[in-house]
C-alpha cells in the first residue's frame, strides 16, 4: 500500500523475524527464521504485551446497513482456517519472490498461486510454480486491494484514480464497479483507495474511502452502496471476520478499529501508521506498520491477550498480508522487493 511516506533504505544482509519487548511484562516463545533457501536458520524469542482496554468513540453515522442476501460471483477463492485453536509460537520464514518489482497487496487464486499488486509498476503480477513472475494485467494507475472471487473475476482498488475496478475471468481490461467520492492526490495520507476486504456474512465487498475518511459496503458489482462509519483520518486497510465484524486499519489517524453500533469506533490494536490488516483463523488480527520507527508487523488478539512481533528485523516498508488455508503467512515489502512466507513449525 501507499498510504506511508516511501522511505529509502537499506535492507542489510537478510530479512529475519525479531522481536522487541514492549512495556508490559513480555512472555517468551521462539521464531525460525530462514533468510532464503540454504541459509542457516536462527532463533530468537517473540515477546508479547498486554493490550490497553479496548476505546470506544462514537461517530455520528447512520444504522448498519441491513444485510444483504448472497449475490454471485461469490466468496474470494482462498480464505484462512476458521479452525481456531491456540497460534503458533514460532514460524520458518522463506523468501518466495525476490525481483526488481515493487509487491504490495496479496491474494491466492483457486490454484494456490500468489497473485500481488505492484503500485509503482501500475501492474498485477502472478507467481508461477516455478518461481516465475509472470505480469497479468498492466496499465493500471496505482493498483493496490485485491479481492479474488471463487468464478476467477478479480477486483482491484486504483489508488491515484479512487476507483473500484473489476477484471472478469479471461479480460484484458477491466470495468468499473465504483468511482469513490474523494479526490486522490499523491501526498501522504491523501491517496485514495488501498485495501479492500470481502464480507462472507453478507456477500458484500467493504471498502474504505482514504480520501473522505469514510467506509462503505457495496454489492459485488459495485451496487447498493451503503456508508458503514466515517470520522477516520486516512483508513486503508479493511478485513473481515467470520462473524462479520469489520477491522479497518487507519493508517494516519493511527491504530486499527472494529466497526461497532451505529458506526462507532472500537480500538483492537495499537499501531503508528497500521497498513494492512487481517485474520488468521485463531482469533487473531495481524498488522503491518510502515512507520519508519516501526516497519514490523504485529498479531493481536482478539479477546485481549495482548500483541506479539512477528516480523521487524530488515523490513524496511511491509506492505500486503495474506494467510492462507494452512494458517501460512504471506508478507510483502515493497522497497525490499521481497515477498515472504511464514510456515507455522510450532
Amino acid at each position: 500500500m501507499n498510504g506511508a511516506p516511501r522511505l529509502i533504505t537499506t535492507l542489510g544482509a537478510c530479512l529475519v523475524l525479531a522481536a522487541c519487548s514492549s512495556p508490559s511484562a513480555p512472555t517468551s516463545g521462539t521464531v525460525a527464521s530462514t533468510a532464503a533457501a540454504g541459509a542457516t536458520s536462527t532463533s530468537v524469542p517473540t515477546s508479547s504485551a498486554a493490550s490497553t482496554p479496548p476505546a470506544s468513540v462514537p461517530t455520528a453515522a447512520p444504522p448498519s446497513p441491513t444485510r444483504t442476501s448472497p449475490a454471485t460471483p461469490g466468496p474470494r477463492a482462498s480464505q484462512p482456517s476458521t479452525g481456531g485453536g491456540p497460534a503458533p509460537t514460532s514460524y520458518r520464514t522463506t523468501v518466495v519472490h525476490r525481483s526488481t518489482d515493487h509487491p504490495d497487496d496479496l491474494v491466492l487464486d483457486a490454484s494456490g498461486r500468489l497473485l500481488y499488486s505492484d503500485y509503482t509498476n501500475g501492474t498485477i503480477s502472478r507467481l508461477e510454480p516455478d518461481g516465475r513472475a509472470t505480469v497479468v494485467h498492466r496499465g493500471l494507475d496505482g493498483p493496490e486491494g485485491m479481492v479474488l472471487f471463487a468464478d476467477g473475476t478479480l477486483v482491484v482498488a486504483e489508488e491515484n484514480t479512487n476507483r473500484v475496478l473489476a477484471y472478469a475471468p479471461g479480460a484484458t481490461s477491466p470495468h468499473v464497479l465504483a468511482v469513490l467520492p474523494g479526490r486522490a492526490v499523491e501526498v501522504t495520507c491523501h491517496e485514495g483507495v488501498d485495501g479492500i476486504a470481502w464480507d462472507a456474512t453478507t456477500h458484500t465487498l467493504v471498502v474504505p474511502d482514504p480520501v473522505t475518511g469514510t467506509i462503505y459496503r457495496m454489492a459485488p458489482d459495485g451496487s447498493n452502496r451503503t456508508r458503514l462509519s466515517g470520522g477516520f483520518v486516512h483508513p486503508v486497510g479493511a478485513a473481515v471476520g467470520p462473524d462479520g465484524a469489520v477491522y479497518v486499519a487507519d493508517e494516519c489517524g493511527g491504530d486499527v478499529w472494529r466497526l461497532g453500533a451505529g458506526g462507532a469506533h472500537i480500538r483492537v490494536a495499537r499501531a503508528s501508521m497500521p497498513d494492512d490488516v487481517t485474520l488468521d483463523g485463531h482469533g487473531n488480527l495481524l498488522v503491518t506498520d510502515v512507520r519508519h520507527v516501526n516497519h514490523d508487523v504485529r498479531r493481536w488478539s482478539l479477546s485481549g491477550g495482548g500483541s506479539t512481533l512477528l516480523a521487524r528485523s530488515g523490513l524496511i516498508e511491509p506492505q500486503g498480508l495474506l494467510v492462507d488455508a494452512t494458517g501460512r503467512i504471506y508478507l510483502s515489502d515493497d522497497k525490499s522487493n521481497v515477498i515472504l512466507r511464514l510456515t507455522p513449525v510450532a
